[in-house]
């Protein structure tokens, strides 16, 4: 290896890559240089020449040392004394001034003498003498603090936060086990949306889930996606993951919708009826179809809304609420409705500016005069995307009234995806927070043998501690507000995660650890302060000891029925999964029951040529048959099943009593939440999504086969209610 291979890898590793790790068959897998020389440069080092290397590693080396705090530090609220290490060059001043700016603006001020802290360590640094000491700090609330220290005439600050532990924990919001449903709300089927699933449908949903004794509802994201690109349908690739997704908008149950004229005369003509009546009826969710009816109402519900002169206190009162709205979302809001704006306008001068790469250099700026000009000339057009943001919040805000009234213990059980496209506003606004170019991904295991690259662009580290981890604050906070449960998407990326460089492959990625004790902190705080339960998605490779570090911080564990077996194949029986787990049988990028029964899953696999070799695919079609077997056994282990009626296996077919038994299964579980999607309940073959697929498989439009109305009705559902009011009683 030569000197500047050499003094790469240096930097690589002081930036936090790893050189090597396990993959999930127990293989050591190193790193490629070329992966993490494309990713230095994607983060925005310089790896030119020798000279520019060394300095950059010396920079990084004695950045603790030269900075006389640390960017965040986050102390323990549960202990008694607390202090912060600063670091101070050496000078004739022998005091130090501190000051707090608490969370509710109070100021708190004081001098220490340097002579009476607790010396750490020192060093000398180019004959200079750098001396670390703990700087004792009062015990405050637990919350967002800023810290200032002067010395020497030489100020700096630091984001404080004073943490708890532990997150909210179900107990504290049931004391029994509970379980749900897990619903993909785009896919419900109703009489009265306009051709996919709405909150309008949740509400109705939460209302008839409660009456069988659900206490949950599980969901999809509900993230922005692209307005003006509705094609781009997936909820794990989000615009960002701080606002609602418009096209869940119940139109009938926006304020004005039956008093406005216009908008009643356009929904009640031929023309509207019949396009409405296509989007209703299409076998597969058609999202430009959903997008063209409800935006062109909800335009002139917008229209007659910042028009209308009504002196009507209930009309006032609602122009207030929006105003309010406004007010308090504030930057925020402005930023996504500006951006959403843009994106329309420079979408109408070339059709394939898919996000702001792809618009003139002088857009891709936020705080450009060219941005300030758009938004003082198209001011009433973004407020037309904020009024959309509105209704959405005023919306889903109703749902979570209703919980509370269905007398629901955890109510909605919303999902945090892992992070945002590079083409969207989140990225767009804070371009310094992400690393350009570089992908989120997944190294290749038994599901995903090539390894995943899931397009998202990963927040930078250093960058994330340098801003007090607003960004993740503002993504809890933004979903917490309307949750009782959160599940965090791929909660394995928060302690490492794996990137894949620009032009590589999938499984050529690299890890990079990320400060996931800082951030389990930070979950806690406002898991606590919303009284909401944290669910973390640790499937796939799993470093060591991390299950153990989540359950310490009182987060649930995601354990999925096809996964939980032993290395010879049988089911683990349900008393030994972890009481801090949320259990399912499947997940959205895993077969249903009833396709993983009938070998759906492998059917695709095989036609999508996901197998590396014929010989692989034959030996997963060989060894579902003995699957099969083992879940039988499993089964008729605990009494659940009657052998006699068990269900056809050659062909593989499915039966109502089968899928009721392995939901009985998993009830016995001493896990607190247990989740049945809605696909299991109605015997669905088909899975939600393929990973690694976009067209080739029908992701994320797939429609219930079954309305809403008369869901309840199937023999399948209440034959499941019916078990888990005795497994799982409210």
């Amino acid at each position: 290896m030569n000197m500047t291979a050499q003094l790469t890898a240096t930097l690589a590793e002081l930036v936090g890559f790893h050189q090597s790790y396990t993959d999930s068959f127990g293989r050591l897998v190193f790193a490629k240089d070329e992966a993490r020389h494309s990713l230095l440069n994607a983060m925005g080092y310089d790896l030119s020449n020798e000279k520019i290397l060394q300095q950059q590693i010396t920079k990084l080396t004695e950045k603790n040392w030269r900075d006389m705090l640390p960017p965040t530090h986050i102390a323990k609220s549960e202990e008694q004394e607390h202090h912060v290490v600063i670091s101070l060059k050496h000078s004739q001043e022998t005091s130090l001034n501190w000051s707090i700016t608490t969370e509710a603006g109070e100021k708190l001020t004081g001098e220490v003498i340097i002579e009476e802290l607790t010396l750490v360590e020192q060093t000398h640094l180019a004959e200079e003498v750098f001396s670390k000491y703990h700087l004792p700090l009062p015990n405050l609330v637990e919350g967002y603090h800023q810290l200032n220290v002067t010395y020497a005439n030489v100020s700096a600050n630091c984001h404080l936060m004073f943490a708890p532990k532990i997150c909210y924990s179900p107990q504290e919001a049931s004391k029994n086990k509970i379980w749900g449903y897990a619903a993909q709300l785009y896919s419900l089927r109703s009489k009265n949306n306009w051709g996919m699933g709405d909150f309008g449908d949740l509400q109705t949903l939460v209302k008839n889930s409660a009456q069988q004794g659900c206490s949950v509802i599980g969901l999809n994201p509900l993230h922005p996606l692209y307005q003006n690109n509705p094609a781009h349908r997936s909820p794990y690739s989000p615009t960002s993951r701080c606002f609602l997704n418009s096209l869940y908008i119940d139109v009938t149950q926006i304020p004005n919708f039956n008093d406005c004229k216009l908008a009643q005369q356009r929904f009640n003509s031929e023309e509207f009826q019949a396009k409405l009546n296509y989007a209703k009826t299409t076998e597969l969710i058609d999202y430009p179809a959903v997008a063209d009816v409800k935006f062109e109402i909800i335009e002139l519900l917008f229209k007659d809304f910042i028009s209308s002169s009504s002196s009507d206190k209930n009309s006032e009162k609602i122009k207030a609420e929006f105003n309010d709205f406004k007010i308090q979302q504030g930057q925020d809001l402005l930023q996504l409705a500006t951006f959403d704006a843009l994106y329309e306008h420079f979408r109408t001068i070339d059709f394939n500016a898919f996000g702001w790469t792809k618009w003139p250099l002088a857009y891709q700026q936020p705080g450009s005069k060219e941005v300030r000009e758009f938004q003082q000339i198209h001011a009433q057009r973004i407020d037309y995307f904020a009024f959309l943001q509105w209704l959405a919040h005023r919306q889903l805000s109703a749902v979570t009234t209703s919980v509370t009234e269905n007398d629901m213990p955890i109510g909605l059980y919303l999902d945090l995806a892992v992070g945002c496209d590079g083409g969207g506003v989140d990225v767009w606004s804070d371009q310094q927070m992400y690393v350009a170019g570089a992908a989120v991904g997944a190294p290749p295991d038994a599901m995903n043998t090539l390894g995943q690259d899931w397009g998202l662009t990963p927040i930078n580290p250093v960058a994330m501690q340098e801003q007090g981890y607003l960004p993740l604050v503002k993504a809890l906070r933004s979903n917490m507000q309307y949750a009782g449960a959160l599940r965090i998407d791929h909660i394995l990326g928060l302690m490492r995660q794996y990137w894949v460089a620009p032009g590589m492959k999938a499984n050529e990625g690299v890890y990079i650890t990320f400060p996931f004790a800082d951030i389990l902190r930070i979950i806690a705080l406002e898991s606590r302060r919303q009284q909401c339960v944290v669910i973390g998605e640790d499937l796939g490779t799993v470093p060591d000891g991390f299950n153990e570090i989540m359950f310490a911080a009182g987060l649930l564990s995601y354990k999925v029925l096809f996964f939980e077996r032993w290395e010879s194949g049988l089911f683990k029986r349900p008393e030994l999964y972890p009481a801090q787990s949320m259990i399912t049988v499947s997940t959205h990028d895993l077969p249903t029951l009833t396709g993983w029964w009938t070998g759906k899953d492998l059917e695709w696999r095989q036609t999508l040529n996901l197998y590396p070799s014929e010989e692989i695919g034959q030996q997963e079609r060989n060894a579902r048959i003995e699957d099969r077997q083992q879940l039988i056994a499993a089964l008729d282990d605990l009494k659940l099943i009657d052998m006699e009626n068990t269900p056809q296996q050659a062909p593989a077919l499915m039966n109502t009593e089968l899928s009721t038994a392995v939901q009985k299964y998993m009830a016995q579980a001493p896990s607190h939440i247990q989740l049945i999607p809605l696909e299991d309940a109605l015997e669905v073959v088909e899975q939600v999504n393929i990973p690694g697929t976009i067209d080739q498989h029908p992701n994320w439009r797939q429609k219930l086969p079954i309305a809403m109305e008369d869901f309840w009705h199937q023999s399948s559902v209440t034959a499941i209610a019916s078990a888990m009011k005795v497994a799982r009683p409210k």
